[in-house]
């Protein structure tokens, strides 16, 4: 077979050419968030070398200061249907904001000095008068208030203390049920736009806990308001600092679709886990069928599920994979640790799922082009011995391909010859 002959003639010189390019793409990614994070969050970090810091002292440095605050929202407004739901439930209310003349916020809580809390109303009410609020969609600005930090990032998001009776008032005409303007502070605009969804469904937390309890949203929600960042936005960094080195199976896992069982764990601890593999997975970046296929033919595969055993002082993993690349960016993990900065651990794993997908798209043009050219067909099993991730990104192009007998052909000799260099 042609590709056979040039194989043998060009792989260790292209090879070796390849791997160079890739690493310094890496570490410009990384170095370019890590100057627009450091600029704007307080205690930003992630340079220099090494492993991270230990699991005893999880942050050498002081993390971003964090502060919540709760309105009332006073007035007036017609709800609006949004429409329905792919499973054809009603959506979320689009309330109609009314001029600032016509509504108030009034505080419930905070725990904001007393000097930067009437600021923060003042930016609050000047957003929520220019257009439509969507119930339990928060938006992410910038405001300017009397802190240590000047401008801080502000998520602010309309949550009404029952849905139900909201929708029940726009028929029958009784009074609307209380309303409230959530606010959470803290790092800087672009590092919790990277959580959004994230306090979104911590918003949604607010709201199960006070349907399932008695009495009004302001007795049963200080501690879980003061608890935002810590439950929404420090997981990440908790989850390096567990797994370390052993971070690179954690990615993986997410990266292969590969179920994860966490056993002997607090629900904490579990819950951590489970929310970095959902962050992690290329979920929503890749077609929603290639994505289902591929979780199917993975967990039918036997004995394929990784293990986690946390009864220990440290995880151990039974049945897990790792390839260069994961390793890689478990280094670029660990090298953030340093710095205590849980932002950067967000934009990182967006990085890492970024250049996944790039490299991805990278092989599957390669392929077209190996269905009618010998040579094209052995860029691409160079491009998969170097990359890094070979393993993983031949099993989802393969599932994509599934249908297409000529791109079958070509990742069947791709196959083989994985399966040679690994034997050699």
């Amino acid at each position: 077979m042609p590709c056979t002959q040039a194989r043998a003639s060009g792989s260790a010189q292209l090879g070796s050419a390849r791997r160079a390019d890739m690493l310094p793409s890496l570490q410009e990614s990384l170095d370019g968030d890590d100057k627009e994070l450091e600029s704007s969050e307080e205690g930003g970090g992630g340079g220099g070398g090494g492993g991270g810091g230990s699991v005893e002292d999880p942050r050498p440095e002081q993390p971003p200061s964090s502060h919540f605050c709760l309105y009332a929202y006073h007035g007036s407004r017609s709800p609006t249907q949004r429409g329905d739901n792919d499973d054809g439930s009603p959506s979320s209310l689009t309330l109609e904001t009314p001029s600032a003349a016509n509504f108030s916020l009034s505080l419930v809580d905070t725990n904001l000095p007393p000097e930067a809390e009437p600021e923060l109303r003042s930016a609050i009410a000047k957003r929520v008068s220019k257009g439509s609020v969507f119930e339990g969609l928060g938006n992410v600005t910038s405001v300017e208030l009397s802190l240590p930090d000047s401008r801080v990032g502000c998520y602010y998001c309309l949550f009404q203390q029952d849905k139900l009776h909201l929708e029940t008032a726009a028929a029958e005409c009784v009074p609307d049920p209380p309303e409230y303007v959530v606010c959470f502070l803290g790092g800087s605009e672009k590092g919790l736009e990277l959580f959004r969804l994230e306090l979104d469904k911590y918003i949604q937390g607010l709201k199960t806990n006070v349907d399932g309890e008695e009495g009004s949203l302001e007795v049963c929600t200080k501690s879980y308001l003061s608890n935002w960042f810590e439950a929404a936005i420090c997981p990440i960094e908790r989850v390096v600092h567990l797994f370390q080195e052993k971070l690179t199976f954690l990615l993986h896992a997410a990266l292969s679709y590969t179920p994860v069982e966490v056993q002997e764990s607090d629900e904490k601890t579990k819950r951590d886990i489970n929310g970095f593999l959902s962050v992690a997975s290329l979920q929503g970046l890749i077609h929603e069928g290639t994505m289902t296929s591929l979780c199917m033919a993975m967990t039918e595969e036997p004995h394929k599920s990784v293990v986690i055993n946390c009864s220990g002082p440290q995880p151990q993993f039974s049945n897990a994979g790792s390839n260069r690349f994961c390793e890689d960016w478990m280094q670029a993990f660990l090298n953030a640790a340093e710095g205590g900065n849980p932002f950067l651990f967000r934009q990182i794993l967006e990085n890492f799922k970024l250049k996944a997908i790039q490299d991805m798209n990278n092989l599957k043009r390669f392929i077209r082009q190996a269905e009618m050219n010998h040579y094209a067909l052995f860029k691409c099993y160079l491009f998969l011995k170097n990359c890094g991730s070979g393993d993983v990104l031949l099993k989802i192009v393969k599932v994509e391909h599934e249908e297409m007998p000529e791109a079958k052909n070509v990742i069947l000799a791709l196959e083989e010859f994985m399966k040679e260099e690994a034997a050699a």
